[in-house]
């Protein structure tokens, strides 16, 4: 039995077979929507979502299993103090498996130790978003045909943002890959990521302010939100909640096969200006999620379709 807590917990070998079945999955969604009959889904979400969640639903009920769970600790034994690790010995009872969302950093982890299904990392606060990455390198690979030799940029909060993190640890394990990370001085990226992760592999990035500055050089700009849920002071959040939008005026400075991505949801980021630029796939990214979630499913149910 497998679970998935980190975009690593997958080789490149078994990662680039998964975003094959998704790539399959979207051209016959006939062929898959059986293969999960019988099956149950379980989604454990202790903070809210909307796509996540319900891509995760709509990603069983094509495969034709059935789903159940909460979409808040409110709504869980979590408010009358259970902790995850019975939670998840419950839920284990009920479910053949179980995507789970928590504030706390490392809380799935723990579960996946208790659990007898598996369990998939669905965000836990700052720290990881596998699914969330897994859709973002399926969007990559299907929109520029290559998970390689790109100029990547990241925007926004770099500091908070689980999303820039996980896909920066999954990356760097493709030659030719370079990042510029766009940021004010607040919401850099972690040192563990600047040091650990980028010096230590030799990934050449660069850190600027300005978006006009870097966005020429970018093959895929990936804009993010400041998250007013991860700031402890709501004077910070809100001077730095319009720090970066991207209009019209600033894609005119792209390149014309760039393409924006934004794991969603957005706040005033990105312009509704932009929505009907060939270039803007984040619409796009939130379809492909269905079809890795999909994949991943199967996957770890090692569930085979012929």
């Amino acid at each position: 039995m497998r679970h998935l807590m980190s975009p690593l917990d997958l080789s490149v070998e078994e990662l680039d077979k998964l975003l094959t079945l998704a790539t399959d999955i979207e051209k016959n969604p006939q062929k898959y929507a059986h293969a999960c009959e019988g099956k149950k889904l379980a989604t454990c979400f202790y903070e809210p979502s909307t796509r996540t969640r319900l891509s995760f639903e709509a990603a069983m009920l094509n495969l034709g299993g059935r789903v159940l769970g909460f979409a808040s600790a409110d709504s869980s034994s979590a408010s009358k103090g259970e902790s995850v690790s019975d939670t998840i010995r419950v839920i284990s009872c009920y479910a053949d498996i179980c995507a789970m969302r928590h504030p706390k950093e490392g809380a799935p982890l723990v579960a996946s130790q208790k659990s007898r299904i598996p369990v998939i990392n669905a965000g836990d606060g700052g720290h990881q978003h596998p699914t969330q990455t897994l859709t973002d390198l399926l969007t990559i690979r299907s929109l520029k045909g290559r998970l390689d030799n790109l100029t990547i940029g990241l925007c926004g909060d770099l500091k908070f943002g689980r999303t820039v993190h996980s896909l920066i640890q999954a990356l760097i394990r493709y030659p030719g890959i370079r990042f510029v990370l766009i940021s004010p001085e607040e919401l850099r990226i972690p040192s563990y990521i600047r040091e650990d992760v980028l010096k230590k592999n030799n990934i050449p990035f660069q850190e600027v302010e300005r978006l006009e500055d870097a966005i020429g050089d970018l093959d895929i700009l990936y804009m993010t939100r400041v998250q007013r849920e991860r700031f402890f002071n709501e004077e910070d959040y809100i001077r730095m909640k319009d720090f970066y939008i991207l209009n019209k005026a600033k894609m005119d400075l792209a390149k014309d096969d760039m393409i924006v991505m934004h794991p969603l949801p957005r706040v005033n980021e990105i312009s509704v200006e932009v929505d009907d630029d060939p270039r803007a796939a984040y619409f796009k990214q939130v379809q492909y999620g269905v079809y890795v979630r999909m994949a991943l499913i199967l996957t770890l149910l090692e569930v085979e379709v012929c």
